[in-house]
């Protein structure tokens, strides 16, 4: 058994199994509906369907009528980009005023909608929070002026929801004329549909005569931060309205959408008494319940498979700010052809301009690898008065050394400073001061931790099985993890003791009885970077060297770990080892280790589940390497699992050979200019 689909638009919607829960089959108007169709699906009211529908009422088949979900996709429809979320109707469409939907009779449903009430606050306090709207791709808007004003919402001509909406042309001159004599103090912001705005279609108020009082909001802007700056909301059908309502503003109607009706909007329309009559009270809530929670189906946005609404908003979010953070005409100088590879799918978006060449006109950030490469382009963009952000990997990178050229899944991209210079303010060092998590983001933060523990996860993923020597027992076992010396963590983060040599020294005083691991990194062992110290030298001070263990084994049989800026010791403190800092990494100075220095700026004693969230969640960017789609730190954490399983990157040859050739063809780093 299957749906049927007759229309191609359909059958080109991405994932349209999923979205039906049911096996799709495409079906042609010149032949009988085949017995094992299940259900004919059609798109809304649109004329091409009559067919379609004769078809189906001929064969005694239900029928489906589709349409975009509330909280869509990033772009409009019209711009090509598929939907997130689709409304399957069994009755009518609910743009239809005419008779019930299969969402008005889900509204009038309090007992289903009472309990999805704890979904709908959180989902509604999410979308306000991140101002997610059907479309999700416009700016904020920017107020000229705080001065009293109301708004006017057009809408495409010829558009489905008006026809069914029993309202017309007239309908949107009368609500003008309304909201002007109603709000005789009041600038009128009239705001234009966005397919009217990307030049797709024209609106019913695109060509009004000038008025004194009328601005015509002629750019595209997102929905909740212009509500934000008016005190009354008029609409004819627009489902603007309804996000108006979830902000907290009075909604005129002058046509009859599917949230009027309800006793929470005013309602100008003639016909308005018969139809409050049908659908009777009911709350804003169970309104959004129904909608979005019940009538509304999902995908989710990276798999394809049935999702919820959280999935989508929760996409949606880390792809408005990926863009917000990312806008203008960024300079990225002095890059090889591999890096620039690997910073294109995290800076660039369909907003901005990526240059990597001469400095572009107008540029408007200079983009920088880390610390080595702001200092050498320091002076030419503070020439061009440009700021200078800095990117470098995230903290969960990749199964295999970037020197080995395994792309990040990860990276930072901080505007301040960045994460390891402990000589000035970061990004992170921001969030982490001004940390306020919510009880889900606690929640969150508490899962990811005990999700990486579990799973033995670290920044390289690389190392054979390690086990706590005979020779330890009954001692305690302090592991050294091993840093590049010429690393820029150790430059602006251990003003003190920034050698391994020292460290191993340092600690072995300081814990002279202890059974110390001393485990290098892995770039000086295999020979890529400075540090490096001779096996013997090392057990001068050490019991051990353990070059090839992984380095989640050392941490677990670990009591304490001893640490100049070590990442090593990030992840030590999530398996709730004693930590103790000779320098300043960025999670030192929060009251969860024992440092040796001190931060006068970090003045905060933080929980772990706070660090967690704020250094994994809230810092670090995370794409997919194969669908460049952003990710949730969740979703990265699950994919190096399922690589590191899949993959044990073999120490060979080739790996060398293969850097040389790409470092050969690289082009070479421009001389700042």
């Amino acid at each position: 058994m299957a749906t049927g689909i007759y229309s191609r638009g359909i059958w080109r919607i991405p994932h349209l199994s999923s979205f039906l829960s049911d096996a799709c089959r495409k079906l042609c108007l010149c032949q009988p509906v085949p017995d094992d169709i299940r259900a004919v699906a059609v798109w809304g009211y649109r004329p091409g369907t009559l067919r379609a529908v004769r078809k189906a009422r001929q064969a005694s088949v239900p029928l489906l009528r589709l349409e975009d979900g509330f909280i869509r996709s990033l772009h409009p429809g019209v711009t090509g980009a598929p939907p997130l979320s689709l409304v399957v109707d069994y009755e009518g469409i609910y743009y239809d005023a005419r008779r019930p939907s299969t969402l008005e009779r889900l509204i009038q449903d309090s007992a289903g909608n009472q309990l999805r009430i704890a979904e709908t606050k959180q989902a509604i306090s999410l979308m306000l929070e991140h101002q997610l709207s059907k479309y999700n791709h416009a700016p904020d808007f920017r107020a000229e002026s705080l001065a009293e004003a109301v708004l006017v919402v057009d809408q495409t001509c010829n558009d489905m929801s008006v026809r069914y909406g029993n309202a017309d042309a007239v309908s949107f001159q009368r609500m003008l004329e309304a909201a002007l004599a109603e709000n005789p103090q009041a600038t009128i912001w009239v705001k234009m549909h966005p397919d009217v705005l990307c030049g797709k279609k024209t609106g019913y108020l695109t060509d009004i005569q000038p008025h004194p009082r009328v601005h015509i909001i002629a750019e595209d802007v997102a929905p909740f931060s212009l509500l934000r700056h008016v005190k009354r909301v008029y609409v004819v059908t627009s489902h603007y309205g309804f996000e108006a309502l979830l902000a907290g503003k009075p909604v005129v109607c002058f046509g009859q959408p599917w949230y009027a009706g309800w006793g929470i909007t005013d309602d100008r329309h003639s016909d308005a008494a018969a139809l409050a009559a049908r659908r009777r009270p009911a709350p804003l809530a169970h309104l959004f319940a129904a909608a979005y929670l019940r009538y509304s189906r999902y995908v989710h946005p990276l798999t394809g498979e049935p999702g919820s609404l959280f999935d989508v908003i929760d996409y949606l979010q880390r792809l408005r700010t990926f863009h917000n953070t990312r806008t203008g005409i960024l300079w990225a100088p002095g890059l090889t052809l591999w890096k620039r590879a690997i910073l294109t799918p995290f800076l660039k978006t369909p907003f901005n301009r990526l240059s990597f060449g001469n400095a572009p006109p107008h540029a408007t950030a200079c983009v920088v690898w880390g610390t080595k490469g702001e200092q050498q382009w320091k002076s030419a963009a503070s020439t061009r008065q440009l700021s200078v952000w800095r990117m470098e990997d995230g903290f969960l990178r990749s199964v295999g050394l970037g020197s080995e050229l395994h792309a990040p899944l990860s990276l930072v991209l901080d505007k301040q400073g960045i994460y390891y210079d402990a000589t000035r303010p970061s990004d992170l060092e921001r969030l982490l001061q001004q940390s306020d998590l919510s009880l889900e983001e606690t929640e969150r933060a508490k899962r990811l931790r005990l999700r990486l523990a579990q799973s033995r996860l670290c920044k390289y993923n690389l190392g054979e099985p390690w086990q706590r020597p005979a020779s330890a027992k009954g001692r305690l076992l302090v592991l050294v993890p091993g840093q590049v010396e010429d690393d820029a963590s150790l430059q602006t983060g251990a003003p003190g003791l920034a050698t391994n040599q020292a460290l191993l020294r340092a600690v072995r005083q300081a814990r002279p009885d202890a059974f110390i691991v001393y485990k290098p990194h892995p770039d000086v062992a295999y020979g890529r970077r400075p540090g490096f110290i001779s096996k013997q030298d090392a057990l001068r001070w050490a019991d051990t060297v353990t070059q090839s263990a992984h380095i989640i084994d050392c941490i677990c049989h670990a009591d304490e770990i001893h640490t100049m800026t070590s990442l090593c010791g990030f992840e030590g403190l999530m398996h709730e080892k004693k930590v103790f800092c000779y320098g300043l990494p960025f999670y030192a100075g929060w009251g969860l280790t024992t440092d040796t220095l001190r931060c006068d700026r970090r003045t905060r004693n933080l929980t772990l589940d706070e660090l967690v969230y704020q250094t994994l969640i809230a810092y670090p960017t995370y794409i997919h390497p194969v669908s460049k789609k952003i990710i949730s730190a969740e979703e990265a954490v699950e994919y190096l699992i399922y690589r590191s399983a899949a993959m044990r990157p073999a120490r060979t040859p080739f790996a060398r050979y293969y850097r040389l050739l790409v470092e050969l063809l690289a082009l070479l780093p421009s001389k700042p200019q």
